[in-house]
Order: structure tokens, then sequence, then C-alpha cells
């Protein structure tokens, strides 16, 4: 455990280095949608395409991300977080470099891998290195650059795609990392858990990956048998973990009624989130006639609501509750969501689009951040890291299905997105979709927090936080081995 200080050099760098390497990842999650139409008629793409675009960096950076967080604890987690760096970069250059879209879909699948490994790391460098009194300050800072990077993301990725070109958006990771590693590499000492041991639960990592990408494959191609054979990976998932001494995913986990719930209506949020934001980069471009950084630029709302107000969101939930927040959270992104039906051909920013991604913004504020807390208070403290990891992977994985399926359940067609008029209608048939989702998760939300008053226990060190295909990734309030 290190005693570094947040105000020498040292420690500026580490904050350097952390942000670089966490907001890559973060960026490549936001921008990517706003590219899609440009990616697809170069490629000469179909819909299933586009979709297997943003679903193959989310597959395998779901599957595999509570396997990248316990590589960093036992190997070094400076170790894996500048091989995740490296990777996410060279996976990032043949993105760039792409001469199709099969290439371009596994490159994406090999950054998913990279994105597992170094996300774990990027917050508990931080929590591993700082002294104590400036731990707090520290991940103050690097959550609130990292909200920053999030919030300009679509700005930045739309004025790529419409200047450079699309394959701008991956290309930047380069010289990003090339920054990053030679940093992290002479500045951000090296930390581990002393405590981990036992053997990598690497089969609960492929059953669980295989059974999404089953799942997936079948939900675009709109075929039962890979849908009944993931089925099967997953509950062979289930039954392995149930056997291991060490699992991924330890069921005991479960048994907190709490912590059941609150994944539940993370599956309910974040997969509404994840059809959301893909269809409607979508939506603004094909139907609106939005160039990308127009696109980029309208969807800013919402990030830039939950870089100002979560942190004192998450100081009123706090204060009372999850319950409430988890039930009018998610109500406000549903009407979000229905009033953007009235975005279509002809549309007003004002009158429209900015309503209605306020809405949502304000929606997004008021439940990402007491979800998060509950997450943590809903398990003993020696557990938040292990809670967080599984709530971060849920929600990843959910807004993978939505992406595969909402297309299928819309009527969306192979050249959808090629068609203003076939898209909007059927864009106007997920949103309620989406809403529905949302209304779910409230009432579940309603229904099953009874608590007038947060539990006491681990609380959220990740105070901002802006991203919007997951929750953050935060191992709460952490001590040294002296009890500090």
């Amino acid at each position: 455990m290190e005693d570094i200080r947040l105000a020498s050099g040292t420690g500026r760098w580490i904050v350097l280095t952390t942000v670089l390497g966490s907001g890559m990842a973060l960026l490549d999650s936001t921008v990517v949608n706003i590219a899609l139409p440009h990616i697809g008629r170069e490629f000469d793409a179909d819909m299933a395409a586009l979709q297997w675009t943003v679903n193959a960096y989310m597959l395998t950076l779901a599957g595999l991300i509570l396997l990248g967080g316990a590589l960093g604890d036992r190997y070094g987690r400076r170790k894996v977080f500048v091989v995740g760096v490296v990777w996410f970069a060279a996976a990032s250059l043949a993105c760039g470099l792409a001469p199709n879209a099969g290439v371009l879909i596994a490159a994406r699948a090999l950054q998913g891998v990279g994105g597992a490994l170094l996300t774990p790391g990027s917050l508990a460098l931080i929590q591993a290195s700082f002294h104590p009194d400036d731990r707090a300050r520290a991940v103050g800072l690097w959550s609130g650059f990292g909200g920053v990077g999030a919030a300009v993301g679509p700005f930045v990725g739309g004025w790529m795609v419409d200047g450079p070109g699309w394959r701008w958006v991956f290309l930047l990771n380069v010289p990003l990392a090339a920054l990053c590693v030679p940093v992290a590499l002479r500045h951000v000492p090296e930390s581990r858990d002393e405590s981990a041991h036992g053997r990598f639960d690497v089969t609960g990592a492929a059953l669980g990956a295989s059974a999404l990408a089953l799942l997936t494959y079948a939900l675009i191609v709109e075929a039962w048998w890979p849908g009944a054979l993931g089925a099967v990976v997953g509950a062979a998932f289930v039954w392995v973990e149930r056997r291991r001494a060490d699992p991924m995913v330890p069921p005991s986990i479960f048994a907190s009624r709490q912590f059941t719930a609150v994944n539940l209506v993370t599956l309910c949020v974040y997969a509404a989130f994840g059809g959301f934001f893909f269809l409607a980069a979508l939506q603004l471009q094909v139907v609106s006639g939005y160039s990308a950084l127009g696109a980029g630029t309208a969807l800013l709302p919402t990030t830039v609501l939950m870089l100002l107000l979560s942190a004192k969101s998450g100081e009123l939930g706090e204060r009372i509750g999850p319950r409430i927040p988890l039930t009018v959270g998610p109500l406000l992104c549903a009407a979000g969501m229905l009033l953007m039906l009235r975005v279509g051909e002809d549309t007003s920013y004002v009158r429209d689009a900015l309503p209605a991604l306020v809405v949502l913004g304000l929606g997004m504020t008021v439940l990402v951040a007491p979800l998060t807390a509950t997450v943590l208070s809903s398990v003993e403290v020696s557990r938040a890291g292990l809670a967080s990891g599984i709530n971060n992977a849920a929600a990843r994985a959910a807004g993978l299905l939505a992406v595969a399926a909402l297309p299928m359940l819309a009527g969306m067609g192979p050249e959808a997105y090629r068609s203003a008029a076939e898209f909007g209608e059927t864009f106007r048939r997920a949103m309620p979709m989406c809403a529905g989702i949302l209304v779910a998760g409230a009432v579940l939300a309603w229904a099953t927090f009874r608590m007038p008053v947060a539990a006491p226990g681990c609380h959220p060190e990740c105070r901002v936080h802006c991203g919007v295909t997951s929750p953050p990734l935060d191992p709460g309030e952490q001590h040294d081995s002296r009890g500090r």
C-alpha cells in the first residue's frame, strides 16, 4: 500500500494515466453509435453488421470484466492495466484499418478484451496508490475528468466522423495509449491484493460469454436454435458457479434480497438505455438529417446533466434511501423516451428533441448514483468490489441484448437504416418498448425497496459519473492494512 500525495508530481501523473486509460474505453462506448451510418455506407453493410459493431465490443467486455479485475488483483494492477491499454490500442488500430465489416467486428471484439483488462484497474490503481487523506480527492479528479470526457465524447466523435472520417474514432486511441503507457510504467507503483488466491474461473468466464454470444446471435438473425443452445450454456454457467470453490460470480452474493433486486432494476434500465442510444443516434442522422457532429451534439444534454448533478443526486439518495430515486428516475427516463416520438423529419431541435433529452438526462441523473450506492450497501463491505463488478457486467449485458433484440421486435429490416421512412416508423415502435422496460424497473424498485433510509455500510467513492452504457465500477470505501 503506497502513501503518495496528490500534490506530488507522481500523484498528478497517476491521475493523468488512469484518466487516459479509462477515458479511451469510455469514449469508445459512447461515440461509435454516432459513426454507424457512415460505417454502414462505406462497407455496404446491413443492419445486423451495425448491431454487431456495437455488440462485439460489449460482449467481450461484459463477459470478461470480472476476470480482468481478478487478474489485476493477482498479478499486479499496473501490469494488467498496461497490457489492457496496449491491447485496446492495437485492437483500435485494427478497427481503424479494417477493410470490411467482418474485420471491424472481430477487431471490436478484441477491443472489448482490452477494455476488460484496463477498466477495472484504473480506479483500483488510484485507491491502492494514494495516501488515505488524499484518496477521495484523487478519485474525485479521476471521476470528474472522466465525466468531462464522456460528456464531450459524442461531440468530438461527431466532429471526427464528419471531418477526417469514422476511422479516426478508433485511431485516436493509438496516440492516447502511446502517452498513457510510458507514464504508467514510470510513475505508477505496482500493487496487488496479497490475499488473492485460488484458481481463476476461466470456465465460468467462457461459459458466460458464450451464453451471451449465442443469445445475441439468435436475436440478430432471428433463429431459435442459437437461443436454445445459449440457454443450455447459461444453465451450465450457473451449474459451474454453484460448484466451484472460487467462482467468478458467487451464487451466495444473491442471498441478499436487495442485491438481487437492484440488479434486476439495473437490467431493466440499462437495457432501455442501450437500445435508446443505439437507435437515437441513427434516428437523428437517418430520419432527421443531422450530420454526425449534429447528432453527437444533440445528445449532449443527457451526459452534461449527469456530469453536473450526479454528485448531488448521490447525496440526496443517501438521505432519503433508494426507493424514491430508483422509482422516479426510470419513470422520468420513460417519459423522455416517449417524448422522442416527436423527433422525425423536419424536427425542431429546441421544440422536439431538446425537451426529450433533458427529461431523459434528469431521469438518468436521479437514478444512477443511488443505484450504485444501493449495490454497495446491499452486501458486506469486503464484497463491495465484487458486487459493483457484477452490477456493471449485468448492465452491459442488458444493453448488449437490447441492441440485438429491439430492431427485431420493432420490425426493422436489414436495410432499414438506409430508408428514412422505414427507420422512422420502426423507431416509433421501439421507443414505447424502451419506456415499458423502464416502467417495469420503476415498479420493481417501488415494490422491492422498503427501507426509508439507505443502509449504512460501504459508500461510493466515484461521485461523478455520466457513462450511459453502465453504472461506474466502484469498489467503495477502501482501508489499508493499518485500518485507515
